[in-house]
């Protein structure tokens, strides 16, 4: 078979597959607008999500969604610079296009399975660049804990700041603590045994180590550790936190931008961007396709609090949504699925 007619096909599959991750997209973001419907008494067959979607669409102001785009390219360009400052711990000078395209390569991976992309990303990026992967793993996880640490932060900046909104919200809705008051037994019992299974471990390490399963357990672990223990020992420490800084920063002008774009939103101002932020964040930390349905609704929740009717904020949330995962994620992942074989076909990283 010729190379050109394989490009061909490898074009043809990477494209089915890109299609294929946005039917999944459309089929769960259906049933979370048919749900919404439901709430606001809409019959079934006027709620078309592509009709829609259409209308949201057609009223925005482009420019400011391809703001939103630039900063969500500029937040991963510093979040490509700020992981190879920790693989080059390791020894290795790792390839900037290979950590970018590597990090889009797992967003698109997002999109089809939740936390997917965890996965994807640091076996390409060990693949590519030669390194043990559970080393890369390790610096993935790093990076997960400063964006949580930043994440936790805004958050708190967010209730010092709309603190009378969100408790007036909470209020509102305490009966959903009542709803969950009846898993605390399972939880409970889940702690418990994730306890006493480490203690047990714990105690018998030696046996369990001397085994060949956890030997290779133990090999696993260390790696873990050695890709963690790089936060210690990166070069420019200052350059590492300013790159963790402007991806939430650029995160944040997201937000923003998309609030600019969309005329029920538009005058909100800087305060219900940071509280919407923040408050998706956290939708799209709880596992489900790129926030699928989680991130729709805390951010229609935290735009409730601004006076945004739910209609409307379910609207910005579409735009918001689809905005980035396709004008983003889709299209750059793909371009990460087929390029990233190429461009690392004669590359030696040793």
């Amino acid at each position: 078979m010729s190379q050109s007619l394989t490009n061909v096909l490898k074009f043809v599959v990477f494209v089915g597959l890109g299609f294929g991750i946005l039917y999944l997209v459309y089929r769960n973001q259906q049933t979370a607008y048919a749900a919404d419907c439901a709430l606001r008494g809409v019959a079934d067959g006027e709620c078309s999500l592509l009709d829609k979607v259409w209308r949201d669409f057609t009223g925005v102001n482009f420019f400011w969604l391809f703001m939103t785009l630039l900063a969500f390219c500029v937040s991963n360009l510093s979040r490509s610079l700020r992981w190879n400052m920790l693989l080059r711990t390791f020894g290795k000078r790792p390839r900037l296009i290979n950590a970018f395209l590597t990090i889009n390569l797992g967003y698109l991976a997002n999109l089809g399975f939740p936390r997917l992309g965890e996965i994807v990303r640091p076996a390409a990026m060990a693949r590519y660049e030669k390194i043990k992967v559970e080393r890369v793993v390790g610096t993935v996880v790093v990076g997960r804990m400063v964006d949580v640490i930043c994440l936790l932060s805004l958050s708190g900046l967010t209730l010092l700041l709309a603190g009378d909104r969100i408790w007036a919200w909470l209020v509102e809705n305490a009966s959903i603590g009542g709803r969950l008051a009846g898993l605390e037994w399972l939880l409970t019992s889940i702690a418990v045994l994730l306890i006493g299974g480490l203690a047990l471990a714990w105690f018998q390490r030696r046996r369990i180590a001397a085994t060949r399963l956890g030997g290779k357990f133990t090999a696993i672990v260390r790696g873990f550790v050695d890709g963690i223990r790089t936060i210690a020992t990166v070069d420019r420490p200052w350059l590492f936190v300013l790159h963790s800084l402007n991806i939430w920063v650029m995160y944040y002008l997201m937000t923003l931008f998309v609030f600019l774009a969309y005329g029920p939103t538009s005058q909100l101002g800087p305060l219900a961007a940071l509280t919407t932020f923040v408050s998706g964040g956290w939708g799209i930390v709880i596992p489900s396709p790129g926030g699928m349905g989680s991130y729709h609704y805390l951010a229609q929740s935290a735009l409730s609090l601004y006076g945004v009717p739910g209609e409307d904020g379910f609207a910005w949330a579409n735009i918001s949504f689809f905005s980035i995962n396709i004008g983003c994620n889709v299209l750059i992942g793909l371009v990460a699925l087929l390029f990233l074989p190429r461009i690392n076909r004669n590359y030696d990283p040793s």
